[in-house]
């Protein structure tokens, strides 16, 4: 049996598609839908019970925290887990997923298929144990072992990255992560707030993780490069428009005949 959790923050359309998609496309092979919402104000409360999804609000959010209280809410022992902007494509989605969760006791974790850099890994076979990044788990359409989760809870002192964190803590305990080739999308447009929200947390995330040190010389050549990179980008869109206002000028003066 297969348990869906949905991360939301003021999502509502987003999160309205999803449901939709989840509740006419695969209800046979869900057992719940379970919303995490952290405050929401946009309604998004609603739309979960619109659609049957049972509600858990969060006051204070974090990304190992919140990943926590969805796999605690989940009663199943598949959990698959969404944010609220993606939503599952394929029509055997979760199928693929529950009959390799059943194929081998030992799986942690299956991780879905929606970019480039998944296909490219899923293809060359490129495991977790090689690249936990780009081929462990992504908490925006992946599943996990309840069972697995039980032993081992999601880290909640990392800023982000739970999901590579979990995925090689869990490959040293000697479990498995795989691909499953069930394609899901990922769609956002995030505010200046929000991609500024992110970046900090990624820088933070980097550094736990991966490593990834932040030196004075790189943080200055971040700035002149973003500098530049946005004057670049500036000067060629304003080209354009001129050549586009050229052209209309051009195409007023002699248009073409009409068939």
């Amino acid at each position: 049996m297969i348990s869906v959790v949905i991360r939301n923050k003021n999502q509502a359309p987003a999160l309205a598609f999803l449901l939709k998609n989840l509740t006419e496309r695969y209800a046979v092979d869900i057992a719940e839908i379970v919303v995490i919402d952290n405050l929401s104000n946009d309604g998004s409360q609603s739309v979960a019970e619109q659609y049957g999804a049972r509600l858990v609000t969060i006051e204070k959010f974090s990304y190992g925290g919140s990943a926590n209280i969805a796999a605690s809410q989940a009663k199943h022992p598949i959990v698959v887990i969404f944010s609220a902007h993606s939503y599952p494509v394929s029509h055997d989605f979760f199928k693929l997923i529950r009959q390799k969760m059943e194929a081998n006791s030992n799986l942690a974790g299956l991780r879905c298929l929606h970019a480039s850099n998944d296909y490219h890994n899923y293809i060359n076979k490129v495991s977790a144990q090689v690249d936990p990044n780009k081929s462990g788990l992504i908490f925006s359409g992946s599943a996990f072992s309840k069972k697995v989760w039980e032993q081992h809870p999601f880290r909640e002192d990392v800023a982000t990255f739970e999901d590579k964190e979990w995925t090689k803590r869990v490959l040293e305990q000697g479990y498995e992560i795989d691909f499953v080739p069930s394609i899901f999308h990922y769609e956002i447009q995030r505010t200046p707030q929000q991609q500024f929200f992110r970046f900090k947390n990624d820088v933070v995330g980097n550094y736990q993780l991966w490593h990834k040190e932040v030196s004075s010389v790189q943080v200055l050549k971040n700035l002149i490069g973003s500098f530049w990179n946005s004057t670049k980008i500036f000067l060629v869109e304003l080209y354009y428009i001129v050549l586009r206002f050229l052209y209309l000028i051009k195409f007023l003066i002699n248009k073409p005949k009409k068939f």
